[in-house]
Formats: C-alpha cells, sequence, structure tokens
C-alpha cells in the first residue's frame, strides 16, 4: 500500500521455499506447488505503524493497512471490522476460568461474519488487478460477503456452493442479486469446479488466484484483539477451523505485531476447534500426524465448516504444536449446547461455528490443555441468525395466553411465587 507515498507491500512469496513472485492473481508456486502468501517490508512498517499513528485513524480494519496486501487506498470494506472484544465474566464462571474474552464478529459489517475481512481485502486487490467479475467457492458465509461486497463496489459476482446450504445463507446471497450456483455434492467438489472455472474464464476467485490476498484479511481479527485488550496477546486463543487459515492468521498477526513493536513479544498458546462430523485437522493432530485424511461425506449441523480437504490444515497443525497448543472436536449435540450457553450468559447468538468454538473451549479447560487462571481469547465467527435450522425445536416454545390478566396469574403467576425476587 501506499499510505504517503509508500508502498509496504512488496512481493508473493511461497510458503516452502521462499521464492518470490509478482503481486499478481497466483497462488501456488511454479516449482514445489507451495501455497503463496503476501511479503513486507517490516523494517519500513515498524517506523510508521505505531500507537500514535494508529491514534487518529477510524476505527475499522484497514487501520492496520501498512500489514495488508493491496497498493493503494482500499476500495471495498472501508467500514468493516473493529468488532466488539466482550469481557465475557458470566460464561467464564461457568466455565470456571478467571479471564475470558468473545472476539465478536457476529456483528461484523455488512453480511454479520468473519468473512467481510476477507472478502474486503480481496476485491480491493481485484479491483487494483483488473478483475470485473469476481466469484467464490462457499460454505455460507464467504458467498454472502462476496455477494454483498461485490454489490456495493459495481462488481458481477458468482458464488458457487453446495446446494444443501442453510436457507438463510443461500437467501442472504440471493438478495444482492449476485448468480448463486448449487452444486450437488460437498464444498471440496465446488472448489474443484471453481479452479477449472478460474483457469477457463480468468474470474476473480477471492479463494482460488486471488487466495494470498484474501487470506491475509483474517489477520485483522488478531490485530484487534491485542489492540483491544491494550496491546498485550492474549495466553490463549480458540479458533474454530474449516480450512485452518483464519487460526494461521491469528498466529501470524500476533508475531507481526510482536515484529513492528506494538506488542511486547510474550508466549502464546493457540488451540483449533472443529465439528466431529468433519473434523479432518482435528483427527490428525490426535494422531499425532501432519497427514490429513480427507472427510470425503461431511456430516454436522456446522455447515461453515464442513471441509473435508482443508487447505490450510498442515499449516494449523504446526501452528498449534509449535505454540504449545491443542485441538478438540465436539459432537452436533455439544454444538447446540454450546450455541444456548454463550447466549444465555452473553447475550450473544452464534452461528454453529461458534458453538463448535465454545463447546471445544469447555472441553479444553476440562482436560487441562488450557489452565483455568489464564487469559482465554475465543473467536465467534458468525451469526446465528443465518443457521436457525440447528436450533429449531431445541430452545423450547413460546406459551400462547390469551390476552387476560387472569389468565396470565393462573399460567405464569404461579411461577412467579415461588421466585419472589420476580413477584415484586
Amino acid at each position: 500500500m501506499k499510505p504517503n507515498g509508500k508502498t509496504y507491500f512488496k512481493n508473493l512469496k511461497c510458503r516452502e521455499c521462499n521464492r518470490l513472485y509478482p503481486k499478481e492473481a497466483l497462488h501456488v508456486c511454479e516449482f514445489d506447488f507451495g501455497p503463496l502468501e503476501a511479503a513486507y517490508d517490516y523494517e519500513a512498517i515498524r517506523k510508521d505503524l505505531t500507537h500514535s499513528a494508529l491514534e487518529s485513524r477510524p476505527y475499522s480494519m484497514w487501520r492496520y493497512r501498512e500489514l495488508l496486501p493491496i497498493d493503494g487506498e482500499p476500495t471495498v470494506g472501508t467500514q468493516v471490522g473493529f468488532t466488539p472484544l466482550v469481557r465475557a465474566d458470566r460464561l467464564a464462571e461457568r466455565l470456571g476460568v478467571r479471564e475470558l474474552w468473545v472476539k465478536n464478529d457476529s456483528v461484523n459489517y455488512p453480511t454479520l461474519s468473519f468473512k467481510d475481512r476477507v472478502v474486503s481485502v480481496a476485491l480491493s486487490r481485484a479491483r487494483e488487478l483488473g478483475f470485473e467479475v469476481v466469484a467464490c467457492a462457499s460454505t455460507g458465509n464467504l458467498a454472502n460477503s462476496v455477494a454483498a461486497n461485490a454489490a456495493a463496489a459495481g462488481l458481477t459476482s458468482y458464488v458457487l456452493i453446495p446446494c444443501d446450504l442453510e436457507q438463510g445463507k443461500v437467501l442472504a446471497s440471493l438478495v444482492y442479486g449476485t448468480q448463486v450456483i448449487g452444486i450437488k455434492g460437498a464444498y471440496d467438489l465446488v472448489n474443484r469446479l471453481c479452479s477449472e472455472i478460474a483457469g477457463k474464464y480468468g474470474w476473480g476467485f477471492v479463494n482460488v488466484n486471488l487466495r494470498p490476498y484474501y487470506a491475509e484479511g483474517s489477520k485483522t481479527l488478531g490485530f484487534e484483539i491485542l489492540e483491544q485488550l491494550g496491546w498485550r496477546i492474549p495466553q490463549h486463543t480458540v479458533v474454530c477451523m474449516a480450512s485452518g487459515s483464519l487460526l494461521t492468521k491469528i498466529h501470524k498477526a500476533y508475531k507481526e505485531a510482536s515484529l513492528i513493536g506494538l506488542v511486547k513479544e510474550t508466549p502464546f498458546v493457540i488451540h483449533g476447534a472443529q465439528a466431529t462430523g468433519c473434523a479432518p485437522i482435528s483427527s490428525a493432530f490426535k494422531r499425532g500426524t501432519d497427514i490429513i485424511k480427507p472427510v470425503s461425506q461431511p456430516n454436522t449441523i456446522a455447515k461453515s465448516l464442513a471441509i473435508g480437504t482443508p487447505a490450510d490444515g498442515y499449516y494449523a497443525i504446526h501452528t498449534m504444536r509449535n505454540t504449545g497448543g491443542s485441538c478438540e472436536d465436539c459432537s452436533d449435540d455439544e454444538i447446540i449446547e454450546g450455541i444456548q450457553l454463550l447466549a444465555e450468559c452473553e447475550g450473544i447468538f452464534s452461528e454453529t461455528a461458534g458453538g463448535v468454538t465454545v463447546a471445544c473451549t469447555k472441553k479444553l479447560i476440562e482436560n487441562g490443555s488450557i489452565p483455568r487462571d489464564e487469559s482465554i481469547a475465543i473467536c465467534i465467527t458468525g451469526n446465528g441468525l443465518k443457521t436457525q435450522e440447528a436450533i429449531l425445536g431445541k430452545c423450547g416454545e413460546p406459551r400462547i395466553i390469551s390476552p387476560s390478566l387472569r389468565e396470565f396469574d393462573d399460567r405464569i403467576g404461579r411461577e412467579l411465587q415461588r421466585t419472589p425476587h420476580l413477584s415484586t
């Protein structure tokens, strides 16, 4: 980017062999097929991205613009980010821990998930590269965000999804006028088709040929956690995993912030969370290997996490191990319990992925992977309004009465008498 006429984003670089590539629509190394990621001039950033510089900037994810991979100013999603970090004391008490924080991206703008972060970066870069048509493979949230942000930017968009997604997510893409293509099959088949389409039609697929730019947007969730904690790193961070990219990028955010002097370098641990019905990363971690065994037929209510062949699974495993972290997975019933626990304790209605995070955090605390007296941040990535089917009939039913005080007294008043502080 060029704040003050400077360029901080230098190249794309292979994560395996460190070969440098031009800043184009590329995503794999031609020598070893390693993934490409953005490389920066950290010395220049250290001088310009300071606490004092941040004080005058708008509260959005773009306040950390030196560490994001575009050349000019952002043109898509300029109001994305800086979602609340909630001190979750009631949830902490239920889980039996001292300090718990909830990073609540379920209220992100404009489509209520963390995917608005990655899409705003990918589409800003797509415009710089001259793309007029943008697209994605998605389990739902990414489709919503591409559709909304492309509409606001005046870009033509196509979103390809498994045809059995939650109707709330399907409708929340269609409303923006995007072309929604439902595919008969799991997400991995959708993703494979998108790679073929990108090669033939030359579209900008945010999570294929634009993936190095897209993935960097996730770092802003980590930067915000640090700033909202008064520029300190939480001792433990729990992240739900689909491809595994979010977990690795939060780790990268913590390391970059330490490198350029925004935070003091202190030990931290990152843990992963998956749904048992599609847990290829968790399963490999528990087997003590980094070899991912694909899940060909995911079977979980957490459809947003149902990626059977996770692109960043290998890197997620090494991130967890290198930080001393652990990994858990949870059943559908536990996911629902996690959604209810977060809602009842903190008033936050999360989608199924958030239920996974809460349920797995509970397990990690109970098995001793997270000590009860250390600080914990958990990442809630999407809104429960998108996955209402998962809890339909699981939270009770409304009691229907006539508009009569006598009937209210008969049906409800007797219960209030058993709880005197409610009946006065």
